[in-house]
């Protein structure tokens, strides 16, 4: 059967599953009768009730109508061929225009049967439109990707700049606006929406001269769009402002807030900071996710061996255990992944952070208030006297949380924090170096895990590597052994990944249990001993180590390794 046989007469979808054996008539009926009650699609429903794989179903359908199944993931898809479709109608037909094929268009369907869906796309396009079979959620993935929200953000900031006209620009008025079709809301929801559809960690404000910067941080990464419209950046500042509850009249000096906002079925806390600079304020919004909730030890990508130390450790009722690393690496992260695994109501819990990023069930939190001086340290004193079995600390800033905190896990509390160090080996000299007694730490601290978070290799588009001869050596020097022979991945960039080679990101850990060699050098205030005991340990790897396992097993590029590799010493190395 051709699709033109298709186009004919209507071809109903149960008859070709029949016809090909993947369904019975009681499955048919069965089928039929919970579409009803979904209203989803019937190749959808039989998918669902297990009747059918997709692949076998979709391969089915290729094979009936004679027309091609094309794996979207490893398709080379053209941005602006996508994009000549409008989204409205590529998201309602579940639709995506795959390439040029004579005078028509090859496009890619989850229901092919759908003759109305083509009709309707021959006639906005004006084009003969051949039909493929694609997976829905490869599809779904594949616009969320490639209908990016750059141009519709550049036309509202247009818009918006042709309202500011210097003989009635108002802007206290513009900026407390409840108008939701207001040009300054619509751009705003049209950023976090970007944001979000690009799983961005963080979006900057920046107004420069003549025009206004816009990036979001994707993987660690910035990403910009520039708008020649600079007195957006303005009113964008002003309903930002007012969001987070801050002073509009101030703009000589810095100020933080946060708001929650509701965006595509995602709940996100936003955190805001302003600072004034030379054309006006800078904005930096950190965007926290409530909706996926916290995630789990488990969805880490912790060695599986590491795992279970580290679970060991946060069974244990009393002592320190600090999480390190620069900022954006994710150390609370895996904080609060540990929290929930020892929530439980046999336990009493509570937090001081500077600021509460997630709210947890049952835990008591409480955010640091320098305004009032409600300081770590005094917080921390009146947690002490709440009766906690569990203290998490956002962070040891001085000498004086420190030494509350280590005394805190020598008096029967289990103490979790973090410090900003490189590196396992530093972390417990640096509460030295605070100024906390080295017989404290030695006596408190049970174990320091360091972190890193490493880019993860594009799956789509990765492909065989060989490093530099330059890299090579630092690589084996880090590995022990050659590596002459042994392939490594990276992504030469796609659709899928922004053309970057890159796709999401992967934590990199290093974790040193404290044990008497390492106490004694403590004790001492010895860190070049410490240093020593703590390489001679049965189970430690550097951070780097960890990183190259991960290049090696074909997740990471050797460029995400060496950056890694940036921050060790030759002693580190050898």
């Amino acid at each position: 059967m051709t699709q033109e046989d298709v186009r004919q007469r209507k071809v109903r979808l149960g008859d070709l599953l029949i016809e090909a054996g993947l369904l019975n008539d009681a499955q048919l009926q069965r089928a039929l009768q919970e579409q009803k009650r979904t209203g989803s699609k019937l190749g959808r429903t039989v998918v669902d009730l297990g009747f059918v794989d997709e692949v076998r179903l979709l391969t089915a359908l290729s094979e009936q109508l004679r027309i091609p199944f094309i794996d979207l993931k490893h398709f080379k898809l053209d941005p602006q061929l996508v994009q000549s479709l409008p989204e409205a109608v590529a998201r309602r037909f579940r639709v995506i225009l795959l390439s040029r094929e004579g005078g028509g268009l090859l496009v890619g369907m989850s229901d092919p049967l759908d003759l109305f869906a083509l009709d309707e796309m021959e006639r906005i396009l004006k084009l003969r439109l051949a039909p493929a079979v694609v997976r829905e959620a490869e599809l779904l993935a594949a616009l969320d990707t490639l209908y990016r929200r750059s141009s519709e953000i550049a036309s509202i900031a247009g818009e918006l700049e042709g309202e500011l006209k210097d003989s009635d620009f108002d802007l206290a008025k513009l900026g407390a606006d409840n108008n939701s079709d207001a040009p300054v809301v619509r751009l705003l929801q049209t950023l976090f929406e970007d944001a979000v559809q690009m799983k961005a960690s963080d979006i900057h404000i920046e107004p420069d001269e003549g025009v206004v910067r816009i990036r979001q941080r994707i993987d660690g990464v910035l990403n910009e769009q520039v708008m020649k419209e600079a007195r957006v950046a303005s009113a964008l500042v002003m309903r930002l402002k007012i969001m987070s509850g801050l002073d509009i009249s101030e703009k000589r000096l810095p100020q933080d807030g946060r708001f929650n906002i509701r965006v595509k079925n995602h709940n996100i806390d936003v955190r805001v900071s302003t600072m004034p600079v030379q054309y006006g304020e800078s904005v930096v919004m950190r965007l926290l996710d409530q909706t996926s909730g916290v995630s789990t030890l488990d969805a880490s990508g912790m060695p599986a061996d590491m795992l279970v130390r580290f679970r060991r450790l946060l069974q244990r009722p009393f002592g320190l255990v600090l999480v390190t690393g620069p900022t954006g690496s994710g150390k609370t992260t895996t904080l609060y992944a540990g929290l929930s695994e020892l929530n439980s109501p046999e336990k009493k819990i509570i937090t001081v952070e500077d600021p509460v990023e997630y709210r947890l069930p049952r835990i008591n939190q409480v955010q640091v208030n320098a305004k009032i001086d409600l300081s770590f340290a005094r917080v921390l004193r009146a947690a002490l006297r709440q009766d906690p079995d569990i203290v998490l600390v956002g962070e040891m800033r001085d000498q004086e949380t420190a030494e509350i905190g280590l005394r805190a896990a020598l008096t029967g509390h289990l103490v979790l924090s973090t410090l900003h160090t490189n590196d396992a080996l530093t972390s417990a000299m640096r509460l030295v170096d605070m100024g906390a007694e080295p017989f404290l730490v030695a006596t408190a601290l049970n174990a320091v895990l360091a972190q890193r978070l490493v880019r993860r290799v594009c799956e789509n588009c990765m492909e065989e590597h060989a490093p530099e001869p330059r890299q090579l050596v630092w690589l084996e020097a880090l590995y022990g052994a050659s590596l002459s022979g042994r392939r490594f991945k990276r992504g030469v960039g796609c659709h899928q990944c922004h053309n970057t080679g890159y796709a999401g990101r992967l934590g990199v850990f290093e974790l040193l249990e404290i044990n008497e060699p390492m106490v004694a050098a403590l004790r001492r205030n010895d860190p070049q001993g410490f240093a020593e005991a703590a390489q001679a340990s049965a189970h430690y790897r550097p951070l780097a180590a960890c990183a190259l396992d991960y290049a090696l097993a074909g997740a990471t590029s050797v460029d995400e390794v060496l950056k890694v590799c940036a921050t060790l010493t030759d002693e580190a190395l050898g």
